[in-house]
């Protein structure tokens, strides 16, 4: 017999240890010695001349019944067990076993090399042992590190293994509480929010200030408690790629490529709750008329603009008023890389309308937040106005569909190609299948929303769609001035509003208030709508061009000029820039409010150089009283 015949199994891990071992190797279980008669030599004879062996004795053959091997599951259970304890499978009555029997039976027991499918599923690679066999056939069984023994799938802790004591217990419940603790858990929950296709999480991470870059750690894997959806060293890209969520991608990369690193503060952020009591008033403001145009309309005007008390503020607080409020990447864009704002000198300098970038989100919704950021100054975070927008394009459609066709036939005919009503048709429910959350909209609902809000929507924009190393893809045709040419002109306002198109996101452009007027300012004239001042917007290119005016006819065609002065408050300045002119009326209450709680956010970083409360100036008659009161003290 070879020694390996002779190794004996260890009773609780199953592990095969050398006769002279009195211990097993593994987990230093004494040996158990089972005693079996023997009728007759396995081997078939030998030494002794052949002579059998003699009977055990009847407490040897006592002692060999005291476990019976489980036929499915090989496992040694007690004689007074009517089932196997591992499988529950009920216990079958067969012969005493001989020796040659027993060691046939413990066989299945040996350790063996799980397969190369359970090792997969475990993620570490196969590594089989010569001294291994291969597993028997049944349900797929895992090994144990520690001590080798294969339990059945549903277990989780090794049925060999002792359990824990009280001790380990507290300090890995210790551990795992310390780890809980110190978890960054909006960084978490951005992750999970990425494999959800939640945005709301991975905004409210990135701005406030979080990393784009970061990885997970393997602690941090552990807290997530996701193994198969988690791994170390993965991102929000990696993972956003990986559960193809494209507006969560867009989102980081727009932040990695630079839209302003670190936070970003713009008012609705200082004050959570007005800006969500002003979302309420922007629904409450939203009809429908039930005419032959049932497109929705807001019922009240109003614009957002940059506050004057921001010049007030010492230079280094307003520098990191504006690192945090404005898109630097889009403000260099439009300014900078080339001449689309400011860039009159007549109307930055000489009028005082210089136009802001102002840091907006990326999740697909961008156009819609600038829309509300220019008017309320708040994001559409509950998706009102993107619900309008959609509920008014299916039930105007006979409305907007004709001039929308019409429009498109034109463009397509400057392109030298046509396009028929079945194409038309397939392109329109493209366009009104734009209406979840996310989803990247268009020229037509830059021109819908402009009948929503009753006033011109100006877009200037660049004049390519680039690639992220650079390269131009085509034309971007949003820039121009649309008007909502549907709607009487009477019914709507000629103060338009500014958006700035780049890299495939709409950026609120907001000018700041006149110097000389002040919105909380005493004796102001509450009901006046030149409170808020007057400024400017160009309606021509820095190479004296017209902006295009979308959607227009054909007979409309060649009119343009005349159309915006029939819609806009046009007037010309000393340079020869043709400008619209723009009334700043005082804004609601509740902006109000909210635009103050974020100025005092940065009016606490000033440092205080004269007294808190100002003192109370006496009056003329009181110059006497008042002579006495400081000769008596």
């Amino acid at each position: 017999m070879s020694s390996a015949e002779h190794k004996w199994a260890c009773e609780y891990c199953t592990y095969e240890n050398f006769p002279s071992s009195k211990k097993c190797t593994m987990c230093y279980a004494p040996r158990v010695v089972y005693l079996i008669s023997e009728q007759a030599d396995p081997r078939g004879g030998g030494g002794g001349g052949g002579s059998s062996s003699p009977p055990a004795s009847p407490r040897a053959a006592d002692e060999a019944g005291r476990k019976w091997p489980c036929a499915l599951c090989t496992y040694l259970n007690w004689p007074r067990a009517a089932k196997c304890v591992q499988c529950l499978s009920p216990r079958r009555r067969a012969s005493p076993l001989s020796a040659a029997g027993l060691h046939e039976a413990l066989a299945p027991l040996r350790i063996r090399t799980p397969s190369a499918e359970s090792l997969a599923r475990r993620g570490s690679p196969p590594t089989p042992s010569p001294r291994h066999q291969e597993p028997a056939a049944g349900p797929r069984k895992w090994a144990c590190a520690a001590c080798t023994y294969e339990n059945y799938p549903r277990r989780r802790r090794c049925a060999a293994s002792p359990p824990l004591s009280n001790y380990e217990y507290e300090r890995r419940l210790k551990q795992l509480r310390r780890r809980q603790r110190e978890a960054d858990w909006g960084w978490l929950s951005a992750c999970l929010a990425t494999v959800d296709g939640d945005p709301e999480p991975v905004d409210a991470y990135l701005a406030s200030g979080g990393d784009p870059a970061r990885q997970l750690s393997k602690a941090e894997v552990t807290l997530l408690n996701r193994p198969a959806v988690f791994e170390p060293g993965l991102t929000l890209v990696h993972l956003a790629i990986r559960f193809c969520q494209d507006n969560i991608l867009s989102t980081v990369l727009t932040r990695m490529e630079g839209s302003g690193s670190g936070v970003k503060r713009v008012p609705s952020f200082v004050a959570p709750d007005l800006a969500q009591a002003v979302r309420r008033s922007v629904a409450t403001t939203l009809r429908q008329k039930k005419v032959a145009f049932p497109c929705y309309f807001m019922t009240d005007m109003t614009w957002f603009s940059l506050p004057a008390d921001i010049e007030e503020l010492p230079e280094m607080v307003q520098q990191q008023l504006f690192e945090e409020l404005l898109d630097k990447d889009a403000q260099k864009e439009l300014e900078v890389d080339a001449p689309i704002i400011n860039w009159s000198l007549d109307v930055t300098e000489r009028l005082g309308s210089r136009l802001h970038a102002v840091w907006n989100r990326t999740a697909g919704d961008c156009l819609l937040d600038s829309v509300l950021q220019t008017t309320w100054g708040v994001f559409d975070r509950e998706n009102t106005l993107r619900r309008a927008l959609f509920d008014s394009l299916h039930e105007a459609a006979g409305a907007f569909y004709p001039r929308w066709c019409e429009y498109e036939r034109q463009q397509t005919e400057r392109l030298q190609y046509s396009l028929d009503e079945d194409q038309l048709r397939h392109d329109w429910l493209q366009l009104l299948a734009l209406g979840k959350p996310g989803m990247p909209l268009e020229q037509l609902h830059i021109w819908t929303l402009a009948h929503i809000i009753r006033r011109p929507i100006i877009v200037y924009g660049v004049k390519y769609v680039k690639s992220f190393r650079g390269e131009p893809l085509g034309y971007a045709r949003f820039e121009g001035v649309y008007l909502p040419l549907l709607w009487d002109s009477s019914f709507c306002s000629k103060s338009p509003i500014c958006l700035g198109y780049t890299r495939g996101h709409f950026s609120a452009l907001l000018p700041a208030m006149p110097p000389t007027s002040h919105i909380t300012g005493a004796g102001a004239d509450q009901h006046s709508p030149e409170a808020g001042g007057v400024v400017f917007f160009p309606l021509m290119t820095h190479d004296g061009k017209l902006l295009p005016v979308h959607f227009v006819t054909r007979a409309e065609r060649g009119r343009e000029e005349a159309l915006l002065r029939q819609w806009l408050d046009v007037c010309v300045t000393d340079g020869g820039c043709l400008v619209t002119q723009c009334q700043l009326p005082r804004p609601p209450l509740l902006v109000a409010q909210m635009v103050q709680e974020w100025l005092n956010y940065y009016r606490r970083m000033c440092p205080v150089t004269g007294p808190v409360f100002p003192t109370k100036l006496p009056a003329a008659g009181d110059e006497a009283s008042s002579e006495n009161e400081s000769e008596g003290e």
